[in-house]
């Protein structure tokens, strides 16, 4: 039995991305290991923190760990099945929202080719943030939102309900809980345009449909003060987004970059130009999600997936409209042709070959035919095992993505100056940070007064190059990655002295590693 379209997508990414050249990319960033250790530590202590665990800032800065029942599952399935497991959850997660996206969208349309074109360019668009995280979760919660509110426009009234009681994990989960309101929102300025705008009983519906997204609305926020932050967690997005210094200096908040080869911005151009040649309108809800999560994925790259998601079901829609009002042979050929795969879909009797594929996965990766790992080419795991080998006193600076890595794998032992968690750091911290890595007037200073012993950091990097000149700093460490350097003061006499053969790894003629975005 040949598998159906929708379980050919699934098969395809999830062997992609459970396979180790497709795997290693869902670990490229290394903040999957602290979301693992603040799971771990929530587990073991039956307590939600409140305030920072992993780094040595006193006293401990406050911390919003919103995304605290996503760490809980992640702790789970790596205390279970280690980080291949884990990888292959996140996996397993990514190719079974593309295949669900896939039959959600065949709703729009029988025609399948549209179906495919708009998924395919969805997972074209989104590769760019597909990392173990998460906020993998969101992708399913923002479908939700969608197929719940759009059948509701059509007066299917029962799945809205559903919502609030979605709303109670979505909070939890991921801070993109906040996408829930924006179509909520979208949907609602929709139909009291609607509603101000005809007459008759379609304006009775649309002011109908307006009372019940009210109450809806309310139901969400309600459902949302149920966490351990109570009604802080929905400020926490805005506080982040509002934070401009943070916004332009953390990579996944920046704009797209145009310059590099980029699905998205194709995607985009595509889109614009089907609604541009659709002679039927489309919804004021539509249009308005179209411009929200446009300016959004603008804004910051890491809403990309989002806004593939959202224009998808457009996408499906006007693309059947201008189809339809076509005419000729290759009209005729793609309606015939898509029509009839619609029908061979159908017929194909789903999941089987997921769950055959999956089974097979996890029976290689069971006898260790299967592994996934951080890979020690981008991450510092050469470095971190000197650390556990040859344990160092006093407090550390360290470059932020190495911090992920060292809480991950060397902590409570070592305490960081700074990881991912950039928005819980705030922006002096993150300035000191800067004007270390930098090496900026003043840079010194700032290490004397975090009273900073040692550093682990870039071998290719700015302030690498400034220590290995340095009389006050001794290097003691050296890979092509990383090195590690302590203070020359006599505490540490032995150390610096037991190392004095070690010399820095000659790097690749190319750029410096840029230190001033995250």
């Amino acid at each position: 039995m040949l598998p159906s379209i929708a379980d050919f997508l699934f098969v395809i990414l999830f062997i992609y991305l459970a396979l180790p050249k497709g795997g290693i990319k869902l670990l490229q960033d290394a903040d999957t290991g602290y979301h693992v250790r603040a799971g771990e530590y929530i587990l073991t202590k039956h307590l939600i923190p409140k305030y920072d665990l992993f780094s040595f800032h006193y006293p401990n800065l406050p911390w919003t760990a919103h995304e605290w029942l996503s760490e809980v599952v992640m702790a789970i399935v790596h205390g279970t099945f280690g980080m291949t497991g884990l990888v292959i959850f996140f996996a397993m997660l990514i190719a079974g929202f593309y295949c669900l996206l896939f039959r959600v969208l065949l709703k729009y349309s029988n025609n399948i080719i549209l179906p495919l074109v708009a998924v395919l360019l969805a997972i074209a668009s989104s590769q760019v943030h597909w990392l173990a995280r998460p906020h993998i979760f969101s992708f399913f919660f923002v479908l939700l939102w969608y197929f719940c509110l759009d059948y509701h426009q059509h007066g299917i009234e029962k799945f809205i309900w559903a919502l609030p009681f979605a709303m109670l994990f979505w909070v939890n989960l991921h801070g993109g809980f906040m996408a829930g309101f924006i179509l909520l929102g979208a949907f609602l300025v929709g139909n009291i345009i609607q509603a101000i705008s005809s007459d008759g009983e379609a304006r009775h519906k649309a002011k109908k449909r307006c009372c019940q997204l009210i109450n809806i609305t309310a139901l969400c926020i309600a459902a949302c003060l149920i966490n351990p932050f109570g009604y802080h967690i929905l400020l926490f997005p805005f506080n982040l987004v509002g934070n401009k210094f943070l916004m332009d200096h953390v990579s996944e908040f920046i704009s797209p970059n145009f310059h590099e080869p980029f699905i998205f911005k194709y995607h985009l151009l595509f889109l614009i130009a089907l609604l541009a040649l659709t002679r039927e309108r489309a919804r004021g809800s539509d249009l308005l999600l179209i411009l929200g999560f446009t300016s959004m994925s603008l804004y910051s790259s890491r809403h990309i997936p989002l806004f593939a998601i959202v224009t998808a079901p457009v996408f499906v829609r006007q693309g059947d409209a201008l189809l339809n009002s076509c005419s000729g042979r290759l009209a005729d050929f793609v309606r015939d042709r898509g029509k009839l795969f619609f029908d061979i879909a159908y017929r194909a009797i789903p999941l089987i070959w997921p769950f055959v594929v999956v089974a097979a996965v996890a029976y290689y990766a069971a006898n260790g035919k299967i592994e996934h790992r951080f890979d020690a080419t981008i991450k510092p795991v050469a470095a971190t095992a000197f650390l556990l080998r040859e344990p160092l006193k006093g407090n550390m600076f360290n470059n932020d993505e190495f911090g992920d890595y060292i809480i991950y794998a060397a902590w409570p032992k070592y305490r960081v100056f700074f990881d991912g968690r950039s928005d819980m750091y705030g922006v002096s911290l993150m300035k000191d940070y800067f004007k270390v890595t930098d090496v900026e007037t003043g840079w010194e200073k700032v290490l004397d007064s975090y009273h900073i012993e040692w550093i682990i950091f870039d071998a290719n990097s700015v302030l690498s190059r400034v220590l290995l000149e340095n009389k006050d700093w001794r290097l003691i460490y050296a890979d092509k990655l990383a090195n590690i350097f302590v203070r020359n003061t006599s505490c540490n006499r032995a150390l610096i002295s037991r190392y004095s053969n070690v010399r820095p790894v000659p790097q690749e003629k190319n750029e410096i590693i840029a230190e001033r975005t995250i």
